[in-house]
């Protein structure tokens, strides 16, 4: 699999991450080994991770995911070959601490994280989303003091705007501490804002771009059609998650440009999540997409583009998708 320069750092990573939220609610530990397996097999050897997950479980679950990655890593004696980011933010408990980008906070989910994932340090600490009642300086220090005590290599992080971005970077410069050497947004065909200012800047700053949703949510394997309701057990309707989901994607006008375009690629012997995954990886700018299942064998369309590379006629149709969709307003917080 293709490897790229996870931004300025000297670290390279494959095209493709695997993405882990789905483990401990739609995917038991057994189908989560499957996956594991299957994408580190395919060459996927970068895991992304946050320790509110699994999607759709609450706070009687929040760390069940990083414990099954913990447990995989452990049984298949490979944590030495495994890019492994994790993210902290969300709450962990119902006390006022328990959550946020606080020293306070921080310092205990990085314990707890390491404790799960069942190793001494983690190579990308990510701050899930911005945290608007802390300090940058005071997130910045606590994320520098955990890089210059080993227990992280490097941090990102994730669902930022420009304007908090380039503050952190700016506050990061000023104090002499570790930056935010990744960004981690939502990314597709049909949800393509990063590209007005935030991609750029991070391609002048050399910051690795992550980019999350690359089939939005499962909308762009073809699957789903205009006027059906959404299925139970998927993205858009699991608990905790489906609402936002539906907000993102789920409209008819979506909904119409997507089978239209799954038209065009099924007349092409191609897979649409495949073509939707090339797209995304052939953008400037882009480090890595993070692919994700419930199934082992749902991997094989999104692996399968990584290698794929669009034909010009193909790549315009896929362009046009965004040009087509209504503007909505980019809601402020979590992305």
């Amino acid at each position: 699999m293709d490897r790229r320069p996870l931004g300025r750092t000297g670290i390279r990573v494959p095209s493709l991450c695997l993405g882990t939220m789905t483990f401990g609610v739609q995917a038991d530990e057994a189908a989560s080994f499957a996956i594991l397996d299957k994408a580190f097999a395919g060459g996927v050897d970068f895991l992304d991770t946050a320790d509110v997950y699994p999607l759709g479980g609450g706070l009687p679950t929040v760390g069940r995911t990083e414990e099954i990655i913990g447990r995989w890593l452990h049984a298949r004696g490979n944590r030495g070959r495994v890019f492994l980011a994790t993210k902290c933010r969300g709450p962990m408990g119902s006390g006022p601490n328990d959550v946020g980008l606080s020293r306070f906070h921080i310092q205990r989910a990085v314990e707890a994280s390491l404790r799960r994932l069942q190793t001494d340090v983690i190579d990308l600490y990510q701050t899930h989303f911005f945290d608007p009642h802390t300090p940058i300086d005071e997130t910045l220090r606590a994320l520098d003091d955990l890089v210059r005590a080993g227990k992280v290599r490097y941090v990102g992080c994730s669902n930022y705007p420009l304007y908090r971005l380039a503050d952190a970077e700016r506050v990061a410069r000023e104090l002499g501490v570790a930056r935010y050497e990744t960004l981690q947004p939502r990314y597709n065909l049909l949800y393509r804002e990063i590209e007005t200012e935030l991609l750029p800047w991070c391609r002048q700053q050399k910051i690795g771009v992550i980019v999350y949703n690359p089939i939005a949510g499962g909308l762009l394997s073809g699957k789903y059609r205009a006027g059906e309701a959404p299925r139970e057990g998927t993205r858009f309707t699991i608990r905790g998650a489906g609402e936002m989901y539906q907000h993102r994607y789920w409209d008819q006008t979506q909904l119409g440009a997507v089978e239209e375009l799954a038209k065009e690629v099924e007349s092409r012997g191609l897979a649409l999540a495949s073509v939707a995954t090339a797209w995304v990886l052939a953008q400037e700018g882009i480090t890595s997409a993070i692919i994700g299942a419930s199934r082992a064998e749902q991997l094989d369309a999104t692996l399968a583009g990584a290698e794929l590379r669009l034909d010009p006629e193909l790549a315009k149709l896929c362009d046009a998708v965004w040009w087509r969709l209504p503007r909505r307003p980019v809601l402020e917080g979590y992305r």
